[in-house]
């Protein structure tokens, strides 16, 4: 997660996460759950009471803003990877678990139906 001078969230995801490129406690549960929502996990040690935390759940009303970035997979044996592609912004609907936090959140545009179906692929 990066923050921009201008109170906005940068969240960078990887959809296919392998066992060899990740950590139990880095394998975050990210996954489409229609073209206009996204489930993603926080890193694993934010909780929802925390600073970040409640940056995530208040970001509305703190006027900041969140936006979504996802990539297929990390740099393949050639070290090539395609770049991130943004969702836009996004709006948190709501939230369970603790730490990490599991966030729903709203898109502002339809996810493009390539990275959709290729998200719900990997998700399984």
């Amino acid at each position: 997660m990066w923050a921009a001078a201008d109170r906005t969230d940068l969240l960078p995801i990887t959809l296919n996460k392998s066992d060899t490129d990740y950590s139990v406690t880095t394998r975050y549960d990210d996954y489409p759950i229609s073209q206009t929502r996204f489930h993603w996990e926080s890193q694993s040690w934010t909780a929802t009471a925390s600073p970040t935390g409640q940056r995530y759940i208040n970001h509305v009303a703190r006027g900041s803003k969140v936006v979504l970035f996802v990539r297929k997979s990390r740099p393949d044996e050639r070290d090539v990877t395609g770049p991130y592609l943004s969702l836009g912004l996004a709006r948190h609907v709501g939230h369970k678990s603790d730490p990490p936090m599991q966030i729903d959140w709203e898109l502002d545009r339809l996810m493009p139906v390539e990275i959709y179906e290729h998200a719900r692929v990997a998700a399984g």
